[in-house]
Order: structure tokens, then sequence, then C-alpha cells
């Protein structure tokens, strides 16, 4: 265990060493921002309220998956694989007594835990902007269904961010992992609305799951049926990269 924690520590450092951590960080500060000027101007401009205190950090969550989220993940789990590979440091962080399991665990727990760190981070910048300007419309359930809400995308992202690191241990070139990645992404959205019955196949049409635990009388059976195939994608991709990267000659 304390290898594995050495490990973890290890690959939290690197990816945050990283100046596109600083530029994920300053776009999502960006995307709060623009979200809060939109609805200032569409208050102001039509006499509405277009969202309250705890509907903004939802809204704000909505842009941020299926835009910033997604695309800087992509790029951290690059950097923890290929980008290793490409430089020649893997052959480094070998040399460290911790074996391929656990420093494969280790770079997808650090992957984990930069989506789950942009995630509360962008909730709680959010969540503070919502008070300022609309602090009368705050309640304990609301703030409560934004932390869950939050919470549990991670679990969807992660999903996609394994096909990245599946495709890291496939593929040398970190570029040509990016762009295929980007190709998949938009296939999966463009195949969600071609063929809307099988949607829930596509673990990017997930990404807004976090909507059903937003209602009033929560849906349980799509809810575990949704939940089951992303369980399904992590354990698929989690093993078929473990494989890989054990296999790979260094």
């Amino acid at each position: 265990m304390a290898t594995f924690k050495a490990a973890f520590i290890n690959e939290v450092e690197k990816i945050y060493r990283k100046k596109k951590v600083v530029v994920a960080a300053i776009l999502s500060l960006l995307a709060i921002v623009m979200g809060q000027l939109v609805v200032m101007g569409i208050n102001k401009g039509f006499g509405l309220i277009a969202a309250s205190s705890t509907q903004f950090p939802i809204l704000v969550l909505s842009l941020l998956v299926n835009t910033i989220l997604p695309l800087f993940t992509t790029l951290v789990a690059i950097d923890v694989f290929s980008g290793e590979f490409s430089h020649n440091t893997m052959k480094i962080t070998l040399t460290r007594p911790v074996s391929r399991m656990k420093l494969y665990t280790a770079k997808i727990c650090a992957v984990a835990f930069f989506v789950l760190a942009n995630l509360v981070m962008v909730m709680l910048l959010s969540l503070a902007v919502g008070v300022v300007f609309n602090a009368v419309s705050l309640s304990v359930s609301g703030v409560f269904r934004i932390i869950l809400s939050y919470i549990v995308t991670l679990i969807p992202v992660m999903g996609f961010a394994l096909i990245v690191v599946f495709l890291s241990n496939v593929l040398k070139s970190g570029t040509t992992v990016f762009f295929l990645s980007i190709i998949l992404f938009i296939a999966f959205n463009a195949l969600s609305l071609v063929f809307p019955r099988y949607t829930n196949f596509f673990i990017t049409s997930m990404f807004d799951w976090y909507v059903l635990w937003n209602v009033d009388i929560i849906p349980l059976g799509k809810l575990m049926r949704e939940f089951l195939i992303m369980a399904g994608y992590v354990i698929m991709f989690y093993t078929a990269g473990y494989y890989l990267f054990d296999k790979k000659d260094l």
C-alpha cells in the first residue's frame, strides 16, 4: 500500500506540473464568468430569472462536461501514458520498487483525481457566484443536489478517459491518440443522434448522467441500467489497457 501511495502522489505531482492544468483551470473560470454574464443578460433583457443560485452550477456543469472537461481529461490521460513512453521517462518510473499493476492503477487514479479536483473547483466557484447574484433561492436540498450531480459526473468521464488510456497503450504517438479520441468523441455523439434507440450504449451520451440524480423522483431502473453500462466500459478498458501496459516492451 505504501508503494502504491507513493506512486499515486508522484503521478499527481507530475500532472499538476503541466501547464495544461493551469489552462484548464483558467478556461473553467471563464466558463463560469461567461455563464453568469449570459444569465445576467437574460435577467435584465427579459425580466426573467434565467437560473437560480442552485440552478446556475448545474448549467455550468452542462457546459463543462461537453467541452472543457473531456478535452483536458484526454490531454492528461495521454500525457500520463503516451507522453512518458514517447519521452522515454517510463523506464525511469519503472525502476521504482512498484509493480506494473500498482503503477498503472496509480496513473488511472491520478487522472481521476484531476477530474474530481476540476469538478469540485468549478462546483464551489459556480455555487459561490450563484449565491452572490441570487442568494434568495439558496436551499439545503439544492446544494445537496449540486454536490451529488458533480460527484457522479466523475464516473462517465472516467469511462471515456479509460478509452483514451487504452488507445495510449496501443499507439505510440500522443498526437495520434489525441485526434483519434476527438474523432471518437464526435462519432459517439453523432451516433447518439442518428441511432437514438442505442444512445445509452455510447459513453459520451452519459456525460449528462447527473440529470437523473437531479430530479424529484429518481428513475432507479434507468439509473442502474446506465451505471452497469458505464461499469462495463470501466472494467473492459481498464483491463485491456493494463494488459497492453503490462506487455509493453520498454
